[in-house]
């Protein structure tokens, strides 16, 4: 089961907006920081083609400047 961390930097004035998008996705927490405009994104799949699709599946969002791995476990 892959877990991996992400930091995302979305676009200007898109944080809240992305956060209640990513929140219902399943298999995913995310946590804003209070004082700037990054998120950090855990991910908890059952494999890594279920990983990879949810990835594809974030990182397609519009709302999102930037998404970089951080870490992961399998």
């Amino acid at each position: 089961m892959p877990v991996k961390s992400y930091i995302i930097v979305p676009h200007t004035d898109q944080k809240q907006q992305l956060v209640a998008e990513i929140r219902k996705i399943s298999s995913c927490e995310i946590y804003p920081a209070e004082n700037q405009e990054v998120l950090v994104l855990i991910t908890d799949t059952s494999n890594e083609d279920e990983e990879q699709q949810l990835y594809r599946n974030v990182e397609n969002n519009k709302k999102i400047r930037h998404i970089t791995l951080v870490s992961g476990y399998e």
